[in-house]
């Protein structure tokens, strides 16, 4: 039986990610890099695809509790049975060869009985691995990789099929060992880290994230989830380039037991006006200006061949396969590596883009020489094809479709080369990027208009709701003192689920009509946050307020956010954690902590009154007013 999604707490060494449950167990691990097979897959599984399970022999089925230390990744875990009391601390240090992990046991109490089994699976949990014992080591080889365990003092480990197993006991004051490091298996000899003391590793690893942390800007009400926000996305940073991955997982499912399962080991596009803003405003413009490196290097090119999507390195190949050894989490199949959404047309890419490079320019990072011909480049190709209909915001599988959301960010292109232009002395095409966004801008208003539903709508010509639509005065298409702005606001508690937003609604057999795909999804975490972003910006700060905390109330218990929550369940959904979560969660407390969100007295709205008389059930948490 698969954990819950929100068991796992998350390990980094900034090229890849490993996560840890409740029990003890590490269950999804890829190495070398977050996009390379997994060799403990579990989380995909079971025991036999893959994990390494650290606990007392007698041992309750999760532990007492577990907490990161203070602004760090490093994890610790507190077990307590009858013979006594340990604590586990998991790291892993960011990497200054080849990956390792450390996992060490200190006795608190008594004398406690413990047990290592580490179960190899390589290539996705499929291929069992020749284990041996070397020179007091462990070590598991198949095809180009070798995974090596050493550990310290009196442990000895055992090879006994196809597994490393270990029992010891650990008295009160005492400390022992594991540390398991990837090499490629051609390399006859123990990788480095195993040579360096555990205890060393850790406090490294410590002093890193402390002094990493120590530079949030960040000083409002809510510090701590915003530090630890920060300190995930960067954890799915791929160092040696500034990717950042959407998630270090693939296949945790939208729907359980439904085919809503896809591989976000990647790097989105459209994630980078985001993270780009969340960065900045954070005080990390390092880490921006590495990000933005990966965009401009990823992207180069023919505008034409722009993917939505692209690999930690910046590779456009991620072709798309399934794993039918693999029984997914909870049954949820198939299970897919790879991600075939880099074939889509997303015409939005384009405005993130130009976003991007705008925001950049004005935050002082310094811009390629050639970067103006990229403008011109991307600009010359939405000028020839903003009218066509694509696969949107949420990469449909279904039919293209004229998206709002998509000329939206048409409009965003051409805005944000005008005021690049502006700022470089580059006027050249002024004309014809300035009728294209009064072009655009006109035709949104008239065809993604719906004045029935006072809203504007997910597709031209469709009455559906979409949360994107939330974007509209981020991106400044239209402030939040326009009426139709605040008709959108309005609109969107359709879309409510007990206090959180669906991305867009669902049809009436449970099939989302605009992607085809069966299975009713949770409530997106990152639509909650929007939602909580066009309060504020429409001067509904209280509720603002309110929202923002539902969604903080609903983060693990080291703080982490998946991509999906489902208010009936009350449970984490999707891939996890989340970087646009963390992204979307860090700018709203920067937006709520500022001095234009000050509390203000707002009366009761209407449209309040109207939904305490309709009858639908809510939560107490999420017994808010609506604004008017």
């Amino acid at each position: 039986m698969s954990a819950p999604i929100e068991d796992y707490a998350l390990l980094s060494d900034l090229e890849t990610a490993a996560l840890v449950g409740l029990d003890g167990s590490i269950d999804w691990l890829c190495l070398p890099r977050f996009d390379s097979p997994a060799c403990l897959a579990a989380l995909l599984g079971g025991a036999d695809n893959g994990r390494w399970q650290l606990a007392p022999v007698a041992a309750p089925p999760v532990c007492a509790r577990r907490a990161y230390r203070p602004d760090t990744l490093v994890l610790d875990t507190w077990w307590e049975t009858p013979e006594g009391a340990v604590r586990v601390t998991d790291v892993m240090p960011p990497r200054g060869g080849l990956p390792c992990v450390v996992r060490v046991v200190q006795g608190l109490a008594g004398a406690v009985r413990m047990r290592s089994v580490l179960r190899l699976r390589f290539h996705q949990g499929r291929v069992r691995p020749w284990v041996r014992v070397a020179d007091g080591r462990t070590v598991a080889v198949a095809g180009p990789d070798a995974v090596w365990l050493g550990a310290d003092g009196p442990v000895r480990t055992s090879g006994a099929e196809d597994c490393g197993v270990a029992e010891f006991t650990v008295p009160a004051g005492r400390r022992l060992a594991f540390v398991l490091a990837w090499s490629p298996s051609h390399v006859p000899r123990p990788p480095a880290p195993l040579a360096v003391p555990a205890e060393t590793l850790v406090r490294e690893a410590a002093g890193f994230w402390r002094r990493w942390a120590g530079r949030c800007t960040y000083e409002g009400p809510w510090r701590d989830a915003v530090v630890r926000s920060l300190i995930t996305l960067k954890a799915l940073t791929y160092a040696p380039t500034g990717g950042i991955v959407a998630a270090p997982t693939t296949s945790l499912p939208g729907c359980i037991g439904g085919p809503r399962n896809f591989d976000h080991r990647h790097c989105w596009l459209r994630d980078s006006a985001l993270a780009l803003s969340c960065l900045l405003r954070s005080g990390y413009q390092e880490e921006a200006a590495a990000w933005l490196d990966w965009l401009v290097r990823a992207v180069a090119g023919d505008p034409a061949d722009l993917q939505t999507v692209y690999g930690v390195g910046g590779q456009r190949l991620l072709p798309e396969t399934e794993a039918d050894w693999l029984p997914g989490y909870e049954g949820s199949r198939p299970v897919r590596f790879g991600n075939s959404a880099v074939g889509q047309f997303q015409l939005d890419v384009y405005g993130e883009v130009l976003d991007t490079l705008y925001q950049s320019l004005r935050a002082g990072i310094g811009l390629p020489a050639h970067v103006w011909e990229l403008v011109e480049a991307l600009m010359g190709f939405v000028l020839r094809h903003w009218q066509e209909p694509d696969q949107g915001l949420w990469q449909v599988r279904g039919p293209r479709r004229q998206f709002v959301h998509s000329k939206v960010m048409a409009w965003v292109a051409a805005d944000r080369a005008l005021r690049m232009g502006g700022l470089l002395g580059r006027n050249g095409s002024s004309d014809r990027w300035r009728a294209l966004r009064r072009q655009v801008h006109q035709e949104v208003c008239r065809h993604g208009w719906d004045p029935a539903q006072q809203s504007f709508v997910q597709s031209y010509g469709s009455p559906a709701l979409d949360t994107a639509a939330l974007l509209i005065p981020r991106f400044g298409f239209l402030s939040g003192t326009d009426p139709r702005v605040r008709g959108t606001v309005r609109a969107m508690r359709a879309l409510d689920d007990d206090g959180f937003l669906h991305r867009y609604a669902p049809g009436g057999d449970g099939v989302h009509t605009v992607d085809g795909m069966a299975g009713r999804e949770g409530a997106f975490v990152s639509s909650s946050l929007w939602y909580a972003d066009a309060l504020a910006a429409t001067g509904h700060v209280p509720w603002a307020r309110e929202t923002f905390e539902r969604v903080l109330a609903v983060r693990n218990d080291v703080g982490l956010l998946a991509e999906q929550w489902d208010p009936a369940a009350r449970r984490q959904l999707g891939n996890a954690p989340q970087a646009i979560s963390h992204i979307a969660l860090t700018e709203t407390a920067f937006l709520l902590s500022g001095p234009s969100a000050a509390p203000s007295p707002s009366p009761r709205s209407p449209a309040a009154s109207d939904r305490s008389r309709s009858g639908s059930r809510r939560g107490p948490r999420s017994a808010e007013r609506t604004p008017a």
